[in-house]
């Protein structure tokens, strides 16, 4: 019987001759010692290259899978598109009219939103937890729930994974072969995910700006992507092994994986992406977050070499068909890269030199971080930048949201000429710009950080070498709402007040269309406050604060009932914790336009936030919800 046809690639295996080839297999193959057999011309070929492997169904496969997401990321887009132009129809309609004369953008003009955002768009997946962690212990915890909407994607991706890995030729007797189409099915669906999961990773990912998605959401689904991709490269080295096994026993596997850079590659990478799964597992991630981070990096770039080499080396002409694939994620995994150096040069060096930050710690075990940055960089409210500093893991580098900036311009370019013979003067031009940050310790990089500067003698700020990159984020525009209310616990104040001061300079010239801006401030004790004192002792000094700024500050734990006294009607301060849901249907009850609900704090915080949004919407009146997060 001539069987060498089988040393071609042939994906078409077919059920009649599976049988006939199963008879031969049982005639060809024996066992010479435990552990060890001969090739069998029935198994050998389905162990590398295509024979057995559908290659039609695996592109089909994947341009489905593409095609859905990319339909999916086209829909977000025309979402993105409307609402933009719906909040710009807004703002220049609303921006000339008084709170109370913005009635028709209070109304919802689409009955079925409400119920949309209560049910969907705002919901957690089960009843109230969302961001708050399901902590394990002190140390350790399970991470956060993903919202409903969330959960509808990441199922949908996983089922539609799920169901192409199992659509297989099940009639096809010779289970060798079968072994192969799992291999071939299980490689290609997985560095197909490798593509979205390499552009979520990236802070400089342009689809945050461009559809208005978060990094968070993008961090959460480059989390469950990753999960699906390493589980697919593992079924993957297993099919591989079980035809390996059966055709030249263990020792052959060994030779192999020692001896064969196509198989050796890929075992080293499928090692890699293994060892990723396990410290990424939620309790062992956050426990050593920063360890974790510099390993998954290192293994991740192992990962991406050991599959392109194992591509290129396949002894198919011209490589595996997904080698494109891998070069194409290498290339954005370099760019990310290298847009991140960039974008930390530009920010952090000119010839006036290079960012000194000066810290201060302030009671209630939080650093007041202000950096000097030697060129021009434009920040908008609600950004937020990664920050290094030297002497401190200066290898690190974290999120904070930036609480304040103030540029610095020439001294002696303010002016034009008044006279003819006085020659002209450039405009003013920014050379400068400071930045400041509120860090509260907590573990790791940020108590290192306090711990330096409560070293300084008595308390003095402490100056060093530091570098910022970005700024990132700033999507969510709050111009085109006449009501604004915004939560922060702790340090999340630092989110909310780049929005006080914006928003109050918006009303005074006319650019936006905000009447009312009430800010909910909880804080563990008194000596908190002193956090935000310098930015917040600016804002209240702006033209028309009082009509316009509403502030609510709760103490939960005060050391005397002296300390919590109001300063004004417009700053009241109450001990204990606020009952968030009275108080924000009390704001929908003097509603001005339409209002945005932005929290940024602890996830319980938040939880309860998005709980008391979800309960107004009842009221079918337009309040929107936004959330400031980095989860991990």
């Amino acid at each position: 019987m001539d069987l060498t046809h089988h040393g071609l690639p042939d994906p078409g295996l077919t059920a009649a001759t599976a049988p006939l080839q199963l008879r031969d297999a049982a005639t060809t193959t024996t066992g010479t010692h435990a552990g060890a057999a001969t090739p069998s011309s029935t198994i050998s070929p389905y162990a590398t290259g295509l024979d057995g492997v559908n290659q039609l169904n695996n592109m089909l496969f994947t341009d489905i899978l593409w095609w859905s997401l990319g339909i999916v990321g086209l829909i977000m887009l025309l979402v993105r598109i409307v609402d933009l132009a719906w909040a710009k129809l807004r703002l220049v309609t609303a921006m000339p009219l008084p709170g109370d004369k913005q009635e028709f953008w209070k109304r919802t003009q689409w009955n079925k939103m409400p119920g949309l955002k209560r049910g969907l768009l705002y919901a957690p997946l089960w009843k109230k937890r969302h961001n708050r962690e399901i902590r394990l212990s002190s140390a350790a915890n399970m991470g956060t729930l993903p919202s409903r909407f969330h959960s509808l994607l990441l199922f949908g991706y996983l089922a539609s994974n799920l169901a192409y890995m199992f659509i297989l030729d099940w009639r096809n007797e010779n289970k060798y072969a079968l072994c192969a189409e799992i291999r071939g099915r299980s490689g290609t669906l997985s560095i197909v995910s490798m593509v979205p999961l390499i552009i979520f990773a990236g802070r400089n990912n342009p689809l945050i700006g461009l559809l208005n998605v978060s990094f968070d959401t993008y961090n959460l689904l480059h989390r469950w992507m990753g999960r699906i991709s390493i589980i697919e490269v593992i079924i993957h080295f297993i099919a591989w092994a079980v035809v390996e096994v059966a055709d030249d026993g263990w020792k052959g596997v060994q030779d192999k994986i020692l001896n064969d850079r196509f198989i050796g590659s890929g075992t080293v990478g499928v090692a890699a992406m293994a060892i990723i799964l396990v410290l990424a597992f939620s309790p062992v991630r956050h426990a050593f977050y920063e360890t974790f981070l510099n390993v998954h990096i290192i293994l991740a770039l192992i990962a991406f070499v050991c599959t392109w080499v194992h591509c290129i080396s396949a002894s198919v002409a011209g490589g595996l068909p997904q080698t494109p694939w891998i070069l194409a994620i290498m290339a954005l995994w370099l760019a990310e890269r290298t847009a991140r150096m960039l974008r930390l040069a530009y920010a952090n060096w000119s010839t006036r030199g290079f960012t000194e930050a000066i810290v201060e710690t302030v009671p209630g075990e939080a650093c007041r971080v202000t950096m000097h940055l030697p060129r021009f960089v434009d920040v908008k409210p609600g950004q937020h930048a990664y920050l290094r500093f030297a002497g401190v893991n200066c290898w690190e580098n974290h999120p904070f949201s930036i609480a304040w900036f103030e540029h610095r311009y020439r001294d002696d370019d303010s002016v034009l000429p008044t006279t003819e013979k006085e020659k002209p003067r450039q405009p003013r031009e920014a050379v400068g710009t400071t930045v400041s940050f509120i860090i509260g310790a907590h573990t790791g990089f940020t108590r290192k950080l306090y711990n330096t500067a409560a070293r300084s003698p008595q308390g003095r700020p402490i100056t060093m070498r530091a570098a910022l990159e970005g700024p990132y984020a700033g999507h969510h525009s709050l111009d085109s709402y006449g009501h604004a209310v915004l939560f922060a616990g702790a340090t999340g104040i630092t989110h909310q007040i780049s929005y006080l001061r914006h928003l109050i300079n918006g009303y005074n010239a006319g650019t936006a269309a905000t009447r009312r801006v009430t800010l909910v401030w909880i804080v563990r004790d008194y000596e908190v406050l002193e956090w935000a004192r310098p930015f917040m002792d600016k804002i209240l000094k702006l033209p028309n604060r009082k009509e316009v700024l509403q502030i609510r500050l709760f103490v939960t734990r005060p050391k005397t009932a002296s300390q919590v006294v109001s300063a004004s009607t417009t700053v009241q301060m109450f001990p204990g914790r606020p009952n968030i849901p009275m108080l924000l249907a009390k704001e929908v009850g003097e509603q001005m336009g339409a209002m945005c609900v932005s929290v940024c704090g602890p996830g319980g915080l938040a939880d309860d936030v998005r709980d008391a949004v979800r309960k107004v919407q009842a009221h079918r009146t337009v309040v929107d919800f936004v959330e400031e997060s980095f989860t991990w």
